[in-house]
């Protein structure tokens, strides 16, 4: 026998053996711990999130919803991080005094 015979051989045994050892593990059952369900946590309702989601679904008759426009404020207030009794309309300089100063 030569050589190439017995690599051959060999590897065909040692293929054997994997696909032998690869059959028992699929048909072997092994005992799984049972899964427990954890319970779901449930989030406190949020009534400016819910508000949200309503006039997510009003569509663009939400652009006129009085409600929806105070929870998109409130909304955006969170979002910026500033209390509303802080959010106040920007200071625009009037017309009349840039053209005071442009002289």
């Amino acid at each position: 026998m030569d050589g190439r015979t017995a690599a051959r051989i060999v590897a065909i045994m040692l293929a054997a053996v994997a696909l032998t050892a690869a059959l028992v593990s699929l048909i072997r059952e092994e005992e799984r711990p049972a899964v427990r369900a954890l319970p779901e946590a449930q989030a406190p309702a949020d009534p400016l999130r819910q508000d949200l989601r309503r006039c997510q679904g009003l569509g663009n008759a939400a652009l006129e919803d009085d409600t929806c426009r105070a929870a998109w404020a409130k909304s955006r207030d969170r979002f910026l991080g500033r209390e509303p009794a802080k959010a106040a309309a920007p200071n625009i300089p009037d017309a009349s005094a840039s053209a005071v100063e442009g002289r």
